[in-house]
């Protein structure tokens, strides 16, 4: 930008994406909503019910950043149309670098409110319950489950997201043959519902006496963390229980002993497990809510007639089916290849620089699902 007009072109353009903004992303509606939640806590008695009360709390919080991020970057594409006109009137051009500095703070503004958006699915906003999966490649794809799994950890250690392990099971060698993560932390469903998919690593195994290189996979699945006020209605005599001893090198994952669960749900042959806790009740407890979560998704899925884009992508985990290649040998390069967004700094990528590839894929795919 060069001249006044062209920054308060700009700015026009910027507060008709914020109008559209407004109406797509339903504030009028949220701001009702913040009213009602707000009434609600000032009533006494709903603290009776610590947990929905908290849940509130929770709700009203995400809603009242939302609104006031909009309402703020208005408020700035407001100041700087002001500016404008100030400019103009005075002729006074000293001031165009701080109108140009302005509008371009602004659109970052605009960008970021317009990605929210992407995020408006249903369970965006929700915890994920995040598992790995080794693939075809044997040790190799253990290790790079493994190598996964330290990468998406770093990567909720980035975002500030508490985290949970609650399911890990040691490869026979080396690396692991899955694993399970309760993630906890605003929208961490609309964001990791991008890495649901199969991931493919070309490199040098660190097995392979000859120094070779080979081609691994790992599976990601993700799934949204359902709330506690939905109702999913499970028989008791659906479940097939088992309990086990906790087991793997190392031991750092999980305690030795006799509490780990693993439950399936026969009718629908779901498969959950837990062992990160000593009690077998608080295990027990934590697999049914990872149950519970990934029951109420089929049903969503059956009941809308439609195949959910995260099961789309549940392919076999092997050749041909990947999302995301990361290459390490004969050159260094991480590609999406259902954005064709690419990145060559490799050892960033793999220690939790995800957002890029992950913005990528919810921009051009829609967002919400």
């Amino acid at each position: 930008m060069e001249n006044i007009n062209e920054v308060k072109h700009a700015y026009q353009e910027y507060k008709e994406r914020m109008s559209k903004l407004h109406s797509l992303l339903l504030l009028d509606d949220k701001a009702v909503r913040l009213k009602q939640i707000e009434q609600d806590l000032s009533d006494p008695n709903v603290w009776n019910d610590r947990e929905k009360a908290q849940n509130l709390n929770k709700e009203a919080a995400s809603l009242r950043r939302l609104i006031d991020a909009w309402a703020s970057a208005n408020s700035k594409i407001n100041d700087g149309l002001g500016l404008c006109e100030l400019i103009e009137l005075e002729s006074d051009m000293s001031m165009l670098p701080d109108a140009i500095k302005e509008v371009v703070d602004v659109g970052k503004l605009v960008a970021d409110m317009e990605f929210r958006r992407m995020l408006g699915g249903e369970f965006d906003h929700l915890g994920a319950i995040l598992t790995i999966n080794a693939g075809a490649g044997g040790t190799d794809a253990q290790d790079w489950a493994q190598m996964l799994f330290r990468m998406y950890t770093r990567w909720m250690e980035r975002k500030g997201y508490k985290f949970e392990v609650v399911d890990y099971q040691d490869g026979e060698e080396a690396g692991i043959k899955s694993a399970t993560i309760l993630v906890n932390g605003e929208y961490a469903y609309g964001y990791l519902k991008a890495e649901i998919g199969i991931h493919r690593v070309v490199r040098i195994s660190p097995f392979d006496s000859n120094a070779r290189r080979h081609t691994s996979f790992a599976a990601v699945y993700t799934s949204p963390q359902i709330e506690d006020d939905i109702n999913v209605d499970i028989n008791e005599a659906d479940l097939k229980v088992d309990t086990y001893r906790s087991g793997g090198a190392g031991g750092q994952h999980v305690n030795k002993t006799e509490s780990a669960i693993r439950i399936t749900h026969m009718p629908t042959g779901i498969v959950v497990q837990c062992q990160n806790d000593r009690s077998q009740h608080k295990n027990r407890a934590t697999a049914m809510k990872v149950l519970k979560s990934k029951i109420y998704e089929r049903e969503l899925e059956i009941r809308q007639e439609k195949t959910d884009k995260a099961n789309a992508e549940k392919k076999k985990i092997e050749w041909g089916s990947q999302i995301r290649s990361y290459v390490l040998h004969p050159y260094q390069m991480v590609k999406d290849h259902r954005t064709d967004y690419e990145e060559g700094n490799v050892n960033a990528v793999l220690d939790g620089e995800l957002d890029s590839f992950m913005v990528e894929y919810l921009m051009d795919s829609g967002g919400a699902k």
